[in-house]
């Protein structure tokens, strides 16, 4: 049975709600939905489950374009109705007909749907007794010692025993060979779905395949003999590794070699320190976050004219020269998905050679698809821009953060109840956590801001040395504990630390660590339940492509299974580290901010300390659909 049935417009107006529904529903569904689904361009989904205290329901939802409609309906995920979506288009179908833009009641409406819901339920009914439904085989059975599976797939895979004598084979189920193991001259023959053929008969076709027979004779052997004990010995020299040779320091010969080559600073010497710093303050300058990127937006407009007219050239082909030249001026009826195919696929792999995750560039175009299918078409429009100015919309929709990532705001609130801001900066091995937790240091220091370093990374070699150096080129104060101990319990000491020195944020470094390392997310999940942090910040590379979606879809889904906590805290921000290093590769961002939701708050692009920057939404967008 329906919970819920809500029409309403995109400007957010409720046009009709079904009255005969009693039960109240459990939370805000409807508005996750338009919060989670909806404005993040995830409407090509078929469904959405939002799981409330009592109660878990499921969402399905169609959109009438032309009228800028959306249609919605809820039911107990646990019923599984067959005729929702029958449902909904009927319903879509009778309101489109009845639908004034100045009217905002329609209790006329009541008694329709009515009509509606018997008619979808008796189909489906019907349905289920004219198409009962099969039933199951199993997948595979054991038959004359080979694994078959079902249908014709078990009549090639028979033919494959060899000679017939009964003995017993295997199948490997990835690489479809069937190995016979009765004897030397058995044959490995096709199984009929894409198995390689291995015989006596075509051996010379297949001399590097692999023979099992061949394989256990070597074995049985061992490498006895005059002529195998001299190979084995041939084998064993060629092998053996050449002595590793020592590099040595260059000696010039007008100069007296170099005693060290060590040129980093040390501690001693604080009057000399001082002064390097000074003037390291003084020859970066101001950092990069704070100034306002100027595009130069000419060339970019000329580019995306000239893509555009490569995008419809194909489609002026396909449909000639007047019936296009007609449609442009006419205008089209409706959109369909099948008009909107071609531009999107192109669209596609153009956000997809952009490092765009496969399947987040699939999503987007199905949404957009979603949003465009039904829509009447402007006249002198073609249906590439349309396309083109949808996805931009959807791209700048998805890249704007929905909440304020002003830090320095929330630095000052946080100052005035007396408390440091604490920001943990967490992501995989060799992204830069480190290096760019500095950078936020040098930002936050121009600010007048006083800021405090936590060595947390208590894992790798070098990590609490590396922290200590930016922290005295930088001047400020550092809290280590070495190595081998809980990186909770060194970040709870150095948060209560900077409470008592007055300190107004606590920068946290914490290991590197891959999505799938228990041991290592396990802590990470305690650090940031002991300590609750005000800012989560995941620290990624603008070089991954599809890994993104791995990376940081894991890093929630590990810190919301091993929280302790009912409402578990996930990643808040993201900052994106070797921007410099990719060119017009921007998908990343993209990427991670629609798996996560988080927006991206800092952007490095360099390896001096004033090289942090804000991420440019339109120069992304541009960027991606040039």
């Amino acid at each position: 049975m329906l919970e819920q049935l809500l029409i309403f417009t995109r400007g957010g107006l409720i046009l009709w709600t079904c009255n005969h529904f009693t039960n109240a529903l459990k939370g805000s569904p409807i508005d996750t939905l338009i919060r989670s689904c909806l404005l993040e361009e995830r409407s090509g989904a078929a469904s959405f489950t939002y799981d409330a205290p009592g109660a878990s329901y499921c969402l399905k939802w169609t959109f009438h374009n032309d009228l800028g409609l959306v249609f919605v309906a809820v039911y107990q995920r646990i019923l599984h109705l067959l005729y929702v979506d029958d449902l909904l288009a009927a319903v879509k179908r009778e309101f489109s007909g009845l639908y004034q833009p100045q009217k905002t009641e329609y209790r006329d409406f009541d008694e329709i749907f009515r009509q509606l819901q018997i008619e979808a339920e008796a189909r489906t009914e019907n349905l289920k007794k004219t198409n009962p439904l099969p039933a199951v085989a199993p997948q595979r059975k054991q038959q004359n010692g080979t694994w078959q599976g079902e249908g014709k797939k078990a009549g090639t895979e028979k033919k494959s025993d060899g000679d017939g004598d009964g003995k017993k084979g295997r199948r490997i189920e990835n690489g479809g060979f069937v190995v016979a193991k009765n004897n030397s001259n058995a044959n490995l023959k096709s199984s009929g779905n894409g198995s390689v053929n291995i015989g006596k008969e075509n051996e010379s076709a297949n001399i590097g395949a692999f023979d099992v027979n061949r394989l256990q004779k070597l074995k049985g052997k061992g490498g006895n003999g005059n002529g195998n004990g001299k190979k084995k010995e041939a084998v064993v020299a060629a092998k053996a590794e050449p002595k590793k040779v020592v590099k040595k320091n260059r000696v010039w010969d007008d100069s007296p070699p170099q005693t060290k080559l060590d040129f980093t600073d040390h501690l001693d010497g604080e009057g000399d320190g001082d002064k390097k710093v000074d003037f390291l303050a003084k020859e970066q300058g101001e950092s990069m976050m704070d100034k306002e990127e100027i595009l130069s937006s000419d060339s970019e407009v000329e580019d995306d004219d000239d893509d555009t007219g490569k995008d419809s050239k194909p489609e002026a082909k396909k449909k000639g020269w007047f019936s296009s030249m007609f449609q442009s001026i006419a205008g089209k009826a409706n959109l369909e998905k099948s008009d909107l195919e071609p531009a999107l696929k192109a669209l596609k792999d153009r956000l997809m050679t952009k490092n765009v995750a496969e399947e987040i560039a699939e999503k987007l175009c199905e949404s957009v698809a979603a949003s465009l299918e039904g829509k009447k078409l402007g006249s002198f429009t073609r249906i590439s821009s349309t396309v083109h100015t949808a996805m931009e919309d959807a791209l700048v929709r998805i890249l704007t953060p929905r909440r304020s990532i002003d830090i320095l705001r929330d630095v000052h609130t946080a100052k005035e109840q007396r408390k440091p801001y604490v920001v943990v900066f967490v992501g995989v091995n060799g992204v830069g956590k480190s290096t760019n937790l500095a950078k936020v240091a040098y930002w936050l220091l121009q600010h007048n801001t006083s800021v405090m370093m936590a060595a947390c990374d208590t894992f790798r070699s070098g990590a609490v040395e590396q922290l200590r150096t930016h922290a005295r080129r930088l001047q400020i104060p550092i809290f280590e504990k070495g190595y081998e101990k809980d990186p909770a319990v060194v970040a709870k000491e150095a948060i209560q630390e900077a409470s008592r020195n007055g300190s107004d944020v606590v920068l946290v470094d914490t290991a590197g660590r891959m999505q799938d390392n228990e041991p290592l997310m396990r802590a990470l999940s305690k650090l940031i339940n002991l300590n609750n942090p005000d800012l989560v910040l995941f620290v990624g590379e603008a070089l991954v492509g599809n890994d993104a979606v791995d990376q940081l879809s894991k890093f929630n889904q590990k810190l919301a299974d091993l929280s302790t906590s009912p409402t578990p805290r996930l990643i808040d921000g993201i900052l994106l580290t070797k921007f410099d290093t990719i060119d017009d590769k921007v998908g990343a961002a993209l990427s991670m901010v629609y798996v996560s939701g988080a927006p991206v708050m800092f952007v490095g692009c360099g390896q001096s300390y004033t090289d942090l920057k804000k991420l440019n939404v339109k120069s992304i967008v541009k960027t991606l659909l040039k």
